[in-house]
């Protein structure tokens, strides 16, 4: 049974994740070990769900489950060798490693997710037409641009943090 199969969703990259996520969670109450007769088939069967659940959820790995599934997954974690994408995220990792505001932050995510949504496009004919070679590069891009987004997200939690905090604040 695929993971698409697990949640009862189509074999898509485009998915519902509200559907996912409300699967997920009636899956993980039906199949939580607590409740179970046989705790290590419930344990088993709990842990497959959430790797289930962790490569549909986000594109990139949504993307190389799909691949994984057409047996076209191999070499995913090799070097990207596009110069032009490689100097186009070196000046995104620079402005963020220089944001120091929310706004800062929030204009890189949209610029972000702009290209996210270009290398989704990207993928979807690379799928289609079976050109595994580009639709596995795109997987690897994919991947690169999900870390950015995760550690713009982190940078957001910090900045929000140390405005929360203020050295003038009484204990």
């Amino acid at each position: 049974m695929s993971h698409f199969e697990l949640f009862d969703l189509p074999e898509a990259l485009d998915i519902d994740l509200a559907t996912l996520k409300a699967n997920f969670l009636s899956l993980q109450q039906q199949y939580h070990p607590d409740k179970a007769e046989d705790k290590d088939k419930a344990l088993i069967k709990s842990s497959e769900i959430n790797q289930a659940y962790k490569a549909l959820s986000n594109v990139d790995s949504r993307a190389a489950y799909l691949l994984s599934l057409k047996k076209q997954d191999h070499h995913l974690d090799q070097s990207i060798s596009d110069f032009e994408f490689l100097q186009s995220t070196l000046e995104i990792r620079e402005q963020l490693d220089e944001a120091t505001d929310t706004e800062q932050l929030h204009s890189l995510k949209k610029e972000v997710q702009q290209w996210i949504d270009g290398l989704v496009r990207e993928f979807k004919i690379d799928y289609d037409d079976e050109d595994w070679a580009e639709a596995r590069d795109t997987v690897r891009k994919l991947r690169f641009f999900q870390k950015v987004m995760n550690d713009i997200d982190k940078a957001e939690d910090q900045l929000l943090d140390d405005e929360d905090f203020s050295l003038d604040d009484d204990f």
